[in-house]
């Protein structure tokens, strides 16, 4: 595992981003100056919709020289994590292609990695519309969407037909209409099914949108949640003769103690990492803003510093080599290195890629590789 030198020196992560700007292409500052003018006509649309447009023209793209030629511009800088070998440390997180229906498209972006779900065993409609709002003047998305998806068979069909061969992970949760003292239930039959198709599992207990989900996380019942899914990983990886690493996606909302507490179980009962963080429910950073009232889970920018933070009291926990996905809040390459110097060994994106677009992987990329080669963390 890599040492981390940056000791949270501003000085050092301005020198890293500052030495990747001198080596941005014309064509590629060309691309970053264009992404604000899509994003302003696709902002002119309601979010859904939005989303869904963007992914009908990114499909069609997928299918064009384009493809190629995007996924190339993206640097490659190769790192050992979980037992499998991540082309680059720049994921996309859980929630932006629920059912799997993008994952070529998706890989065309050059993400190290893509994480696709939240997938429930049974299909459902989530929560009522409206149910993502945008808080644009804080680059923060507040979703309450509510594990809307196809169910297993549906997501699994999509995983089986992807033509693409990269790093997936397959995010799993409960039905809204489980009882939370049955969620167990739920967890293992997405298990047992995503198994065999999943090169990491993620174990979503932290959304705040599914009621009472979120008590997954206290001590009395995260411990004996996680001996259960060991348990059966074991089984099934002796099975389908393949060794599946399980992870665990908490929330920012946790006290240093709380956050202890989960770290000493998730070492005792043998996950093999831990995604930090999810969504918050603190509205302090955008108080007063539209929409910033709406109940569900705020993310992008202003979730920024919880996010890291966690990541920080994690890292000062856990081994050293015990594999930690930073997601919250990276919007610059900036905000990339500080959850990397924090402790993370892997990075996530989801709303500073809406708000930023494609570039910036190409962005983050680049940087990293930059501190790799530099040896700065």
């Amino acid at each position: 595992m890599h040492e981390r030198k940056f000791g949270g020196s501003d000085c050092a992560l301005t020198a890293v981003t500052a030495n990747y700007t001198t080596k941005l292409t014309p064509s590629d500052h060309t691309f970053m100056n264009l992404y604000p003018l899509i994003r302003a006509l696709l902002f002119r649309f309601e979010p859904e919709t939005a989303h869904r447009l963007t992914f009908a023209l990114l499909d069609m793209a997928a299918k064009t020289p384009w493809c190629t030629y995007a996924r190339g511009k993206v640097t490659s800088s190769p790192v050992d994590v979980m037992g499998l070998t991540f082309p680059n440390r720049i994921g996309l997180a859980a929630g932006l292609d629920k059912n799997g229906d993008h994952i070529d498209a998706l890989s065309c972006l050059g993400f190290g990695f893509i994480e696709i779900g939240t997938v429930t065993p049974r299909a459902q409609p989530g929560n009522p519309r409206p149910r993502l709002f945008r808080l644009a003047d804080a680059e923060a998305l507040i979703n309450r969407m509510g594990f809307n998806n196809d169910g297993l068979e549906s997501f699994l069909d999509n995983v089986q037909n992807r033509n693409s061969k990269g790093i997936l992970g397959l995010n799993i949760g409960k039905n809204f209409d489980t009882p939370i003292e049955r969620a167990l239930d739920d967890y293992l039959i997405g298990l047992r099914e995503v198994h065999r198709f999943a090169d990491y599992v993620t174990i979503n207990i932290s959304s705040p949108n599914t009621k009472n989900l979120r008590q997954l996380q206290a001590s009395d019942q995260f411990g004996p949640l996680l001996a259960a899914l060991k348990k059966q990983k074991d089984e099934l990886d002796r099975q389908n003769e393949r060794q599946v690493p399980i992870v665990v996606k908490i929330a920012p909302d946790l006290s240093g103690e709380e956050i202890e507490s989960m770290a000493r179980l998730l070492l005792d009962e043998g996950m093999d990492g831990v995604i930090a963080t999810n969504t918050t429910i603190d509205r302090a950073m955008v108080s007063g803003l539209p929409h910033a009232d709406e109940a569900g889970g705020l993310s992008g920018r202003p979730v920024r510093k919880a996010s890291t933070e966690v990541i920080r009291h994690l890292r000062a926990t856990l081994p050293a080599d015990f594999p930690i996905i930073g997601v919250g809040g990276i919007d610059s390459a900036a905000a990339a290195l500080e959850k990397i110097e924090a402790g993370a060994d892997l990075l996530q994106l989801y709303t500073g890629f809406i708000y930023r677009g494609p570039g910036l992987i190409r962005e983050i990329a680049q940087a990293l590789a930059s501190a790799d080669r530099s040896q700065q963390f």
